[in-house]
């Protein structure tokens, strides 16, 4: 079966939504358990698709997964882990590239792992060649099969030096992951220091890790032989707060997002604030208002961390298609971000996409085709249209245009949504959206 989201659009947006734990933090997190030798407890967990598929693949793997007293509590017992038939683990790993992080802790404990064929959303190349020369470098046997790749270590991994040509969230997840119980010392350059990368140190920490973060992206781990559970409660998702704040600008619309952390948000509010939105923060989340008059065109780039986020990228798009003037955006990180924008010009925008680097930012694709910057002119009045979701976040960004567009749009696969956004036809519903799901049948 396959979701399809009925919006009428037009109506600002009003009202408050709550989020929850970060996605791309709480899915490794579950993964570092498998590292402890006791039972990790894991607060604001939020009940997104992607968390199911982690927790399949923890269970398949002999990982006793539970539901804590705590609303968004789950309990992980990882004192059974076992080698997962690999027929089970290519069925629950279609919907998640999440199963590459489970290599280093699994073995360590097992003294190997297989990864099937990877899927997740296209929005670029992303590949596992990182993964994998990490863990030869650890030292790790790495033998490509027709239906996946095995690993194996014959002696224990052990420490290494590794200079990444790219900040990779996904890669220094690895090293992490994989150096916490490597037998000596590993030092990691040109890490990725986002938030969750961080609060995924601060877990491995609690485990009884050794771990130093130096302010050169330089990150140092002595392994250690064993690591003991947690407890922790998940930071914020500030992909899904940006969102509701970019839905808020494109509507016109006033959402208060319970959880939205202002020093995770920084970049993103002062970018929220040229544009012309307006926000108040208090300790318990953020208000973000179209305080009326035009919007205003900027030109933007994103880039990793401290830098603006590639997932505030896509629907901050949308609310610049109601600015004044030209906007100018140079996508850095994925180079496949901007396949989205055809919806958007179906349903009226004004954006060119190009190959060319139009901005100042270092980038990998400058001299590739890829269409990795656009201009976007505006204002623009959107139209309802008939929308495939495409990737996640792109997913998300086209159901802001169908709610900030005149008429009825149909929002088709969006069960690619609930990868990273609870229970949002109830959020959209709470903050007075006319949306209504309906399943599809499957097309044989």
């Amino acid at each position: 079966m396959s979701s399809t989201l009925t919006v009428t659009g037009g109506a600002p947006l009003k009202g408050s939504v709550a989020v929850r734990g970060a996605k791309n933090f709480v899915t490794k997190a579950m993964v570092a358990s498998l590292l402890g030798e006791t039972t990790s407890r894991l607060r604001n967990v939020p009940a997104i698709s992607d968390v199911a598929v982690v927790r399949g693949l923890l269970e398949l793997h002999g990982v006793r997964v539970s539901e804590g007293a705590e609303d968004g509590e789950l309990v992980l017992d990882p004192a059974d882990v076992e080698v997962a038939a690999v027929a089970d683990i290519d069925a629950h790993a279609g919907s998640s590239r999440i199963p590459v992080l489970f290599c280093g802790p699994l073995v360590h404990r097992l003294g190997e792992a297989f990864i099937p064929d990877l899927g997740g959303c296209r929005i670029g190349d992303r590949p596992i060649n990182y993964h994998l020369d990490v863990l030869r470098q650890f030292g790790a046997v790495v033998d490509k099969r027709p239906s996946g790749i095995a690993l194996s270590a014959p002696r224990r991994l052990r420490g290494t030096r590794i200079a990444l040509p790219y900040p990779s969230v996904g890669t220094t997840e690895q090293v992490l992951l994989t150096a916490v119980r490597a037998e000596g010392v590993t030092e990691l350059r040109n890490a990725a220091v986002e938030p969750e990368v961080l609060d995924l140190i601060a877990v491995l920490q609690k485990m009884g890790s050794i771990i130093s973060v130096d302010t050169d992206r330089v990150i140092r781990i002595e392994g250690v032989d064993t690591l003991t559970g947690y407890e922790h409660r998940a930071l914020p998702d500030r992909i899904e707060a940006a969102s509701w704040a970019s839905a808020a600008l494109a509507t016109g619309g006033d959402v208060y997002v319970e959880g939205a952390r202002q020093p995770d948000m920084m970049t993103f509010l002062n970018t929220f604030r040229k544009i012309g939105g307006a926000f108040d923060v208090d300790d318990s989340g953020i208000r973000f208002t179209h305080p009326g008059g035009p919007l205003r065109s900027i030109a933007l780039e994103t880039d990793v961390h401290p830098g603006f986020m590639t997932d505030w990228q896509q629907p901050l798009v949308v609310a610049l298609t109601q600015a004044q003037g030209l906007s100018i955006l140079h996508e850095t990180v994925y180079e496949n971000r901007l396949g989205f924008t055809d919806a958007l010009v179906r349903m009226g925008a004004t954006i060119q996409v190009y190959r060319e680097c139009l901005g100042s930012t270092p980038c990998r694709f400058g001299a590739q085709d890829f269409r990795h910057s656009a201009v976007v002119s505006g204002p623009t009045r959107l139209q309802g249209a008939d929308i495939t979701v495409p990737d996640l976040r792109g997913g998300f960004s086209q159901l802001i245009a169908a709610l900030a567009a005149d008429g009825t749009s149909r929002v088709h696969g969006i069960d690619l949504i609930d990868r990273g956004y609870e229970h949002f036809a109830d959020k959209l519903a709470a903050l007075g959206a006319q949306a209504v799901r309906d399943e599809e049948p499957a097309r044989v």
